[in-house]
């Protein structure tokens, strides 16, 4: 298995229509929320590269946007994140999820670029139809990560040579460099990547693994969450290498750290899931900092009617609902709900209020991220709706419906409920 991963990718994106970019420290970022709350105007969703598995929405590019006026608020001051920092802006200290105020300071000659949706769908489009034709299986896990199967297809003894030659065209062909990592596993391979960048390639035998893992912290391996390396760090566990020794103590916590083991070991995997369904859908906003709860519950209603368009368009029905929060500092809330109830945005926005009240616990601090998705969909779950509420439910779904064919024909901002509208308290 191979793990191919995009260098810094919104940042490579651009150098490829911007040459005086490159050897530079750049970074992408800005507040994403003028492009959904704000303007106004004609939306646009892509549904076309469904490796980033959630809607993208945004506005028309336009080159002005890179202006550094962009990223000043009413106050004249900068505000917004980075999303992506190029390995130069990096020597210098720069890092995702950093203020770009901060950033800025650390690299006083950093170039602030905003984020081209448009270019990053298509070249994830273009890389993913490019690897379909090199290689036997694709899966594209993100929009800049993929996996692909080379068994059966070279022997072992080509692998070094074959991922060499697989970055060196994929960058003649779209000027973008990847780090290509191969294993045994999926999740050998992702690890390997890490030690393959920038630009280049890592092959993980497998009688390696062992030797590989040592030193690497537990919470590099791919499927272990904050969670369940604070579970571990309290058995005295932090390196992947400890995590195998105390396979006793492993054995004991659950079964899902004893399926993690195997996992570690490359003794287990997953095969690649090259048409792999839409399992959720979200969509997600970098706000500026704000205390006011009044503009968040609006911003929460916006994010509603997004959301709802998308789901209607792609025919779901989904049973399960779920809202983070990011705050300042790093702390981090979430909320959940299930219903069998049949979709509408008006149940959709009901049920993001009620979970935005329960997930919002920290008050005295500045909000910066919103998250919504829904996911356990009937089509995949098989569950029922509940007939109790379904003739109710069905007349707002009808609504939903009629309010998606004026949005696809005009824009998703064409119709608006009163609570969308400044709600300043």
């Amino acid at each position: 298995k191979i793990h191919i991963d995009i260098d810094c990718f919104f940042a490579s994106a651009l150098r490829t229509v911007d040459k005086s970019l490159l050897n530079k420290p750049i970074a992408v970022g800005g507040r994403s929320d003028t492009k959904i709350f704000d303007d106004g105007g004609k939306q646009v969703v892509d549904f076309k590269n469904k490796g980033s598995f959630t809607p993208v929405f945004y506005k028309a590019y336009e080159k002005k946007d890179d202006d550094i006026k962009s990223f000043l608020n009413k106050k004249g001051e900068i505000t917004g994140v980075i999303t992506t920092a190029s390995y130069e802006a990096r020597e210098y200290g720069v890092k995702t999820g950093m203020r770009i105020k901060e950033a800025l300071i650390l690299c006083p000659n950093l170039i602030i670029k905003a984020p081209n949706m448009p270019l990053f769908q298509e070249l994830s489009h273009k890389l993913h139809i490019f690897l379909e034709k090199n290689i036997p299986i694709v899966e594209q896990a993100s929009i800049d990560e993929f996996f692909g199967d080379l068994y059966g297809y070279i022997k072992e003894s080509e692998t070094e040579k074959f991922i060499n030659d697989l970055r060196i065209k994929i960058k003649n062909y779209l000027n973008l460099p990847v780090s290509i990592g191969a294993s045994k596993t999926k999740y050998i391979a992702k690890l390997a990547t890490k030690f393959a960048k920038p630009f280049g390639c890592k092959v993980i035998y497998e009688h390696q693994i062992l030797d590989f893992i040592q030193n690497i912290p537990i919470e590099d391996f791919p499927g272990i969450g904050r969670r369940t390396a604070k579970k571990l760090h309290g058995s005295g566990i932090y390196t992947l290498g400890e995590f195998v020794k105390r396979k006793d103590r492993i054995f004991s916590l659950d079964i899902y750290t004893k399926d993690l083991y195997y996992k570690v070991i490359g003794k287990k995997d997953e095969p690649l899931k090259p048409n792999r369904s839409r399992k959720s859908i979200g969509i997600s906003r970098t706000i500026e900092p704000t205390y006011n709860r009044y503009e968040l519950k609006r911003r929460v209603i916006i994010l509603s009617r997004h959301l709802s368009y998308a789901i209607i368009k792609l025919n779901l029905f989904p049973t399960s609902y779920h809202l983070s929060l990011k705050y300042e500092y790093h702390k981090k809330t979430f909320a959940k709900y299930h219903a069998t109830t049949l979709f509408s945005e008006k149940l959709l926005q009901s049920i993001a209020l009620k979970l935005l009240k329960e997930a919002d616990i920290y008050k005295q601090l500045h909000i910066i991220r919103i998250s919504m998705h829904c996911s356990n969909f009937t089509h995949i779950t098989k569950k029922e709706l509940d007939l109790t509420t379904f003739y109710k439910a069905q007349k707002y779904y009808n609504l939903t419906k009629s309010e998606f064919i004026l949005q696809d024909k005009y824009g998703l901002d064409i119709i608006k409920i009163a609570n969308e509208y400044n709600m300043v308290k």
